[in-house]
């Protein structure tokens, strides 16, 4: 094999449409864009979703649903999660240092899921009602 032999397989590559050059080449005239209107204009065409001044569909239907801000701010942890950990006194601080939450995160809940073993002290971070339970039970304590 030698690079001068190298080519692309047959019907790899195709020509590229030449329009405008006759009527021999086939794109002659009209060169593929039909006769008159809004599309064989160069430059005739219109934005995306535009219907010719009719309202478009996107502003006919009703708006739906509510996004909170709130939530950019707010992150859930597991009990499984607080369980890894080493520390014993937990606050939002010391979830961010173990990537449990990103940094923009400023609230913090805890939610009952898997089990907690050992004493641990929630200081800033709200606990569901199961979690706040299991916590206590393990000898620990919820300072919101």
């Amino acid at each position: 094999m030698f690079l001068n032999t190298l080519a692309p397989s047959e019907g790899e590559k195709k020509d590229r449409k030449r329009v405008g050059r006759g009527i021999g080449c086939g794109w002659g005239k009209t060169c593929g864009r039909g006769h008159k209107g809004q599309k064989s204009r160069s430059g005739g065409f219109s934005k995306v979703g535009f219907e010719g001044g009719q309202m478009p569909l996107q502003r006919r239907l009703p708006k739906v649903g509510f996004s909170s801000r709130v939530s950019i701010i707010t992150s859930q942890v597991t009990l499984s999660e607080i369980d890894k950990l080493e520390e014993s006194d937990i606050t939002v601080d010391v979830l961010k240092l173990h990537n449990l939450v990103t940094k923009n995160i400023k609230r913090v809940k805890v939610m009952l899921s898997g089990e907690i073993n050992r004493a641990v002290t929630l200081t800033g971070i709200k606990a569901t009602k199961g979690a706040k339970a299991a916590i206590e039970a393990a000898k620990g304590s919820v300072n919101e």
